[in-house]
């Protein structure tokens, strides 16, 4: 099974995927003008934006649950393994793909807000709206859909519990070996399990107005938290911080682990980090409450720049400085290209970043990752639930009953107990499989949407147009010769009502 997995995943994670995402990254930063740029300050003045919808989430909730699926292992664990099998260069190409990122990120969620719809209370979206709506293509929307619920609820979550199964570990031992049908399982292990089910459980059937106010809370602070350790570790050692960027820009160019190692961890890692095209961010941008499209789709571009630009960065520092690290080569196994810790190390999980906390903060540097790594994983978790319940919505108009929710639910936690118990390679494998899956689809679908109809960018005009004469911010996508958003019209004529009868 593991080599099968292992190949379906090269298969998948070809070079024609890598460039892929780096060509429609770039395709829509030139086509927006650079927007990631030129409305930086916007999307910090959006952030705050207040809610007084009992239907939609505010857009800090929609950032704070798109984060939660952003922010994760990938931060952590993800950047130590780019490391581990790309070479510190791989770092650079995680930038890249993050600043090219952002605009596809503008693009997908702004997609997701326009064609987004009300059901049962709350607002839907993300690819497989929009595929049906703008491209009106069912058969894709379906494909997306099911991708996605295979993906959020059976491939992914796994990688974040493993993450978390082996931070604890690091920080406290196997504990008592419990034998399981998958071998034998640290009882501190089991121990972490039991908690994340149980809090799991509760949360996941709340809603996402649970879920939103979950996360607004948990991912900033442990983020931050995060930050904060990693800036205390560059300040003490800021000397050594040119060399640590010449050695990233320089080996991005001359990689130790081969260029194209570089390139393809690089962005591998950075996709399934920030997931910018992987068609995840859109179904909670779709979920915020706003006056007008792109200003949701401003707000998750700015959510790439968190996620890699900031958070993974910090990781990379932590783990270069301190030289925590080990990268493997195409060599003989057991044998490195940089070896400076023990051979032994897990390279596909948190250990490198534990060891670099570890060196400067003792013990509590160590425990404060497996503590994060928790809070990010979780998270995570919930995002992978969300975007697997809207899918299941979404497929809800073909085969109705509450039935298939309920079996997802159930899949999520017997997943993460999977991937709680499994070794890493093999977890991080099917992971990337869900990722790849996803990103060909939604890539490909939003290329598409571009040479049909363009809506993405008509909005941004749109709401650059209204920002520049004073507002008031509205949107009229009849106006702008963009069909099938229902949600939009309706909403317009009701407030046109609104304001006749107070007349």
């Amino acid at each position: 099974m593991e080599a099968f997995v292992s190949t379906v995943n090269d298969i998948v994670w070809s070079n024609a995927l890598i460039y892929l995402c780096l060509g429609a990254g770039l395709f829509y930063s030139v086509l927006t003008r650079f927007a990631q740029i030129r409305h930086f300050k916007e999307m910090c003045k959006l952030l705050f934006s207040p809610n007084t919808s009992d239907t939609g989430i505010s857009s800090f909730q929609a950032l704070a649950v798109s984060l939660s699926g952003r922010v994760g292992v990938g931060n952590i664990a993800g950047v130590a393994a780019a490391i581990g099998f790309g070479g510190p260069g791989a770092i650079f190409w995680m930038w890249v793909v993050a600043f090219l990122g952002s605009s596809t990120a503008y693009a997908e969620s702004t997609l997701g807000q326009i064609y987004k719809t009300e059901e049962d209370g709350q607002y839907r979206g993300g690819p497989a709206y929009y595929f049906d709506r703008c491209l009106e293509q069912k058969w894709l929307a379906v494909l997306f859909a099911i991708a996605a619920i295979i993906a959020c609820g059976v491939f992914l979550p796994g990688v974040q519990a493993n993450a978390v199964g082996n931070a604890f570990t690091q920080v406290f031992g196997d504990g008592t070996m419990v034998t399981t049908s998958f071998g034998d399982v640290g009882s501190f292990k089991l121990v972490a399990l039991a908690i994340i089910l149980i809090v799991l459980a509760f949360i996941i059937f709340g809603g996402i107005k649970r879920i939103a106010n979950f996360t607004q809370i948990v991912v900033p602070f442990m983020a931050l938290g995060y930050i904060v350790l990693a800036l205390i570790v560059v300040f003490l050692n800021i000397d050594k911080v040119p060399g640590i960027f010449s050695l990233i820009i320089s080996d991005a160019f001359t990689a130790q682990a081969g260029f194209g190692a570089a390139i393809g961890w690089g962005v591998k890692r950075g996709i399934y980090s920030n997931e910018a095209g992987q068609g995840t961010g859109p179904h909670a941008a779709a979920a915020a409450e706003v006056d007008h499209p792109a200003q949701q789709g401003l707000v998750q571009a700015f959510s790439v720049y968190v996620d890699t630009i900031f958070v993974c960065t910090a990781t990379a520092l932590m783990i270069l400085i301190t030289q925590q690290y080990n990268v493997v080569g195409e060599l003989p196994a057991g044998q490195f290209i940089v070896q400076n810790v023990d051979a032994a190390t897990e390279v596909g999980s948190a250990a490198f970043t534990q060891m670099a906390l570890f060196s400067v903060f003792g013990g509590f540097g160590e425990a404060f990752v497996g503590i994060a790594l928790f809070f990010f994983a979780f998270t995570t978790i919930l995002a992978y639930y969300y975007i697997a319940e809207t899918n299941v919505a979404y497929l809800n108009r073909y085969f109705k009953g509450s039935i298939p929710l309920v079996i997802v639910k159930l899949v999520i936690m017997f997943m993460v107990s999977y991937g709680m118990v499994n070794s890493s390679g093999y977890i991080w494998n099917i992971g990337d499989i869900g990722v790849g899956l996803m990103a060909w689809i939604n890539i490909v679908g939003i290329l598409a949407i571009f040479f049909v109809a363009r809506p993405a960018l008509l909005c941004l005009r749109d709401y650059e147009d209204q920002k520049k004469s004073g507002g008031p911010i509205t949107f009229d996508p009849v106006k702008l010769g963009i069909k099938n958003a229902t949600f939009w019209e309706k909403r317009l004529a009701k407030h046109a009502k609104d304001a006749e009868s107070k007349d």
